[in-house]
């Protein structure tokens, strides 16, 4: 197959369509301004439907009405207008609808800054509006994994009957890097029996509804806890670096990985015995991952660019609060590689 120099965001649109998407609704914000322009062109050559919204309330709630017709449906923003999008994706997690949200990251609470970020990991992995729910959500960390998890996104978000989220930022959403494009598919939106579609003579209708009314109060909250636990059994997904005897253990994800990546090959050349866990799947977090490593290690490094440690709670709840956990982040900037490494070699000296 051949290779393209395509951007982050133009891969995750493309790879979209390729997957079968045919409605678009969204709203223009930076850094993901550039999803919206491809698909006003691109999405009328293939005959579907590119709505630019005004505004994030209403992209959402568009989504939330093509996927309930059984379209394969995708909204795209940035963080001030993904928690516009919160109470849209509460809906469609109560009403078992599948679709796909993008999360091009950027800095800051409030407005915040058009920068790359990572501010946004608590809001994506903790269900950001009202109620028991939580979102599959994955990180890719290049433009050929952006295509590959945007194409994979709809099959998942279909298997479940829930939304998934594509959460990656401005430094891979506008990077240009070389990829392998998945081939085009088209979807039926007359595939699934649960969908809204006209009724015809004798047909019983269709209803979009929250399924706790369908399920009643004893049966809807069995199945919602067996619903994510089997999301958490089968859909854990990372990437393990030189883990094997590493005595220190970087954990990232996304643009802060590729960073930690060099710093693990740097502090092997040096003698130190650094690895990395980069987790593809932020929910349902890895945590067969950290079970898989050996008595060797000593304590991880969580690296985010945001100022909080954000993830740093989920590698204590995978590590079993077993090790040190410690943080590096940077805000405004990339990562720095050799303050990773630096980082290490205190960690190493202190324990």
């Amino acid at each position: 197959m051949a290779k393209v120099l395509i951007t982050g965001n133009e891969a995750l649109a493309e790879s979209c369509l390729r997957a079968g998407c045919r409605f678009f609704s969204g709203y223009p914000i930076t850094p993901q301004s550039a999803i919206l322009e491809y698909l006003s062109w691109r999405m009328d050559e293939l005959g579907g439907n590119c709505v630019q919204t005004e505004s994030e309330l209403a992209g959402i709630n568009m989504l939330l009405g093509a996927a309930s017709a059984g379209a394969r449906a995708l909204t795209t923003t940035s963080g001030p207008g993904f928690s516009l999008k919160q109470e849209g994706i509460s809906y469609l997690c109560a009403s078992d609808v599948p679709a796909v949200i993008a999360d091009i990251m950027r800095i800051g609470a409030g407005l915040g800054d058009i920068f790359a970020g990572q501010g946004d990991y608590w809001q994506i992995t903790r269900g950001g509006g009202h109620g028991d729910y939580r979102t599959i959500v994955l990180a890719p960390a290049s433009v050929q994994e952006t295509a590959d998890l945007a194409y994979m996104s709809f099959d998942l978000a279909e298997k479940y009957r829930h939304p998934v989220i594509i959460a990656t930022d401005g430094a891979i959403g506008e990077m240009i890097e070389s990829v392998e494009l998945p081939e085009m598919k088209e979807h039926d939106i007359d595939t699934y029996d649960w969908a809204i579609r006209p009724r015809k003579d004798g047909e019983k209708q269709r209803v979009i509804w929250n399924r706790f009314w369908d399920l009643g109060n004893d049966e809807y909250p069995i199945y919602l806890v067996n619903k994510y636990n089997e999301i958490e059994a089968n859909e854990q997904r990372w990437e393990s670096v030189q883990t094997e005897d590493a005595e220190i253990v970087l954990v990232a994800y996304g643009i802060s990985s590729r960073v930690a990546k060099s710093a693990v090959i740097r502090a092997r050349k040096e003698g130190m015995k650094l690895g990395l866990i980069r987790p593809i799947t932020l929910w349902p977090y890895p945590k067969k991952a950290f079970e898989a490593l050996g008595p060797q290690v000593k304590a991880f490094l969580d690296i985010e660019m945001n100022i909080l440690g954000q993830m740093t709670d989920d590698i204590i709840l995978a590590d079993g609060n077993k090790h040190p956990v410690e943080f590096y982040g940077e805000y405004w900037h990339l990562i720095d590689e050799n303050k990773i490494v630096a980082k290490a070699k205190e960690m190493l000296a202190k324990y």
